[in-house]
């Protein structure tokens, strides 16, 4: 995206999801109580520590003690919420007897959205040592997280690390270019500038040169995040697989509610991504 076709966007608009979607605080909320009702049925996951702030943890629910785990990376335009809101989208993916990992990271404006890159790197170093094969997967901008750890040169990062440490991702609502939000009030928060938004845009960083990548978007989300997703698939898709898909009807905060199904579409593929 040029900055003249960002001029002609109301990217605040296009972005700013809470005030696109009225009720999107009730939404929230109710990913909170339906992840605590899942808990308390349940039991509570084990906490893996990644390192040594207090949010630099994962919360792991066991399906098997081997096979592949799927991570999943909470959205929240990298300054709000925790794991602890999405205990309950284990549940498609635990059904099928595959385990899910699901990261928290620390917030901006604390950190930046670089120091948060390097948190999930960290989180996915420390999954690694279970020897098991990782798809990461992400809602919004933890769509952006997932594609971030599946370009991310690992054997560089620690030589004991395979290049196939994550397998494949798949991103939900991913954000792949962040220069759209440096004028919009998202960015309040995470004071990226032009130079910086490029710095963490994996749609402007290193192409993966092995794994796979699905971008999939909310029926009902503005043409911006349908552009991002399709920007990255036709970018990426020169140099590895990748698949665009769409949740029909679903908005931004509705769209990974299929995570909850053991039946969905979604649980389905991500089963299958894990399963290859």
């Amino acid at each position: 995206m040029t900055s003249n076709d960002m001029t002609a966007i109301d990217l605040e608009a296009e972005y700013n999801n809470r005030a696109r979607v009225r009720e999107s605080g009730e939404l929230i909320a109710g990913w909170a109580r339906d992840a605590k009702a899942w808990r308390e049925r349940n039991g509570v996951p084990r906490v893996i520590p990644y390192g040594a702030g207090v949010r630099n943890t994962i919360d792991y629910f066991a399906a098997a003690d081997k096979g592949p785990i799927v991570v999943f990376i909470h959205g929240g335009y990298w300054q709000a919420l925790d794991a602890s809101f999405f205990s309950h989208l284990s549940r498609g993916l635990t059904t099928h007897g595959i385990s899910v990992a699901m990261p928290s990271y620390d917030l901006c404006p604390q950190v930046s959205v670089a120091d948060i890159v390097a948190q999930m790197r960290m989180a996915v170093r420390q999954l690694a040592r279970l020897g098991r094969p990782l798809v990461i997967s992400g809602h919004s901008a933890g769509g952006h997280l997932a594609a971030c750890m599946l370009a991310t040169d690992w054997p560089a990062l620690d030589p004991v690390l395979p290049k196939d440490t994550v397998i494949a991702a798949y991103a939900i609502s991913g954000l792949f270019d962040l220069r759209p939000l440096v004028p919009t009030s998202i960015n309040k928060a995470l004071q990226l500038d032009d130079a910086s938004a490029r710095a963490v845009s994996p749609l402007l960083g290193p192409v993966p040169g092995h794994g796979s990548l699905d971008a999939v978007v909310g029926g009902e989300e503005s043409a911006e995040y349908f552009r991002q997703s399709r920007s990255i698939i036709e970018a990426w898709g020169k140099a590895i697989p990748t698949r665009y898909d769409t949740v029909p009807g679903a908005n931004h905060f509705t769209a990974i509610a299929p995570l909850a199904d053991p039946e969905s579409a979604m649980t389905l593929r991500l089963k299958a991504l894990a399963t290859v």
